[in-house]
């Protein structure tokens, strides 16, 4: 019997972890990272923060919490943090900026999931008992909503002088970072020495199972790490997990560039495709996404349709549908997804 095969473009998130890297996780030496000294654990937290080019950074279960923890660590309640309307710390990780850390959000808008430095100037409020205070900007590169969108260099450059000029930290939401140093050229620590907190993820395009890491100066990744604990984020023989990450920061970043082709590949054939509309300019890595006509159907309709052809998307609005790729999907793998695709405009 042949076993079906899946071509699952939900998210860079579903892969798994290939013979290699579960390999590295079966022969890891492991201790107490609670305690401090699980040497797998130890290993990462240095690789990454000579990646970075950072003082220190600390291991975490989640790019959520990594996030959290960060801005936990740079705000008290009643301040404010100024992101991106469409980010994904106020889209995804369930109100925590609200919840955990008593902040509010000034949401800047830009295409692509990219402000600029006059918003931010325009942003700050002025220091006074009657306004929340500004304390922290959030930038995040790639930019998920933002169709995985690459912020120029320039443009972070210019906000940290703003950011400087009144006092306000800065976090990187790098969750796909290495999709966006791939992509553009520039080195990790390029991006990382404009920040004052950087958040990475193990668990997308590099295709570790479970994991992130932040990065910063000593003294904040300690802040970092009480929250990490508050937070219930401390695990045990956590080696096993780091090692896979570690296996995925040595061999898996290069590999980023084929999924960007991939994705620029399935978005010209649905440039070409009646039924559908894409934006093309703003394929920049793995994350396409592209609108369905009415001819077509919902977003929800063309994703069940997919899904019983053995293509599987996401549908998240009305008319649009994304489609993420990575390593565990082949060109072949992307061409079946454009074969199904061109059935719709049969209809």
């Amino acid at each position: 019997m042949v076993e079906k095969r899946v071509v699952d473009l939900r998210s860079d998130t579903v892969t798994k972890p290939s013979p290699e890297m579960l390999q590295a996780m079966v022969e890891a030496e492991v201790g107490d990272d609670v305690l401090g000294d699980d040497p797998t654990v130890i290993a990462l937290q240095e690789k990454v923060a000579k990646l970075l080019g950072t003082e220190a950074a600390l291991f975490v279960p989640s790019g959520s919490m990594g996030n959290q923890a960060a801005i936990r660590a740079q705000t008290q309640p009643g301040d404010e943090i100024i992101a991106h309307a469409d980010s994904h710390i106020y889209h995804y990780e369930g109100g925590a900026p609200f919840a955990i850390s008593g902040c509010s959000i000034s949401m800047m808008q830009g295409k692509g999931g990219i402000f600029d430095a006059d918003q931010v100037r325009s942003a700050v409020r002025p220091v006074e008992s009657h306004f929340a205070q500004s304390r922290l900007v959030v930038i995040e590169n790639t930019h998920n909503r933002g169709g995985g969108s690459i912020w120029p260099i320039e443009r972070i450059q210019d906000i940290r002088k703003v950011a400087d000029e009144f006092g306000l930290s800065m976090h990187l939401d790098g969750a796909r970072l290495m999709n966006a140093s791939v992509a553009a050229g520039i080195k990790p620590s390029k991006y990382a020495e404009l920040f004052d907190t950087v958040s990475v993820c193990f668990s997308k395009g590099l295709g570790a199972p479970v994991g992130s890491a932040v990065a910063g100066t000593t003294e904040m990744i300690r802040r970092v790490h009480r929250f990490r604990k508050m937070f219930g984020g401390g695990m045990r023989q956590s080696g096993i997990l780091a090692a896979a990450a570690v296996y995925a920061l040595d061999h898996n970043i290069d590999g980023l560039a084929q999924d960007h082709a991939n994705a620029k590949r399935l978005a010209e054939a649905l440039s070409e495709m009646p039924g559908f509309d894409i934006d093309l300019a703003a394929v920049e890595t793995n994350i396409v996404y592209f609108d369905a006509a009415e001819s077509v159907g919902s977003a929800a309709e063309v994703c069940a349709c997919l899904h019983d052809k053995d293509v599987w998307m996401m549908a998240i609005g009305p008319k649009r549908v994304r489609a993420v790729t990575h390593r565990d999907v082949d060109t072949e793998g992307i061409d079946r997804a454009i074969e199904v695709l061109q059935t719709f405009g049969a209809r």
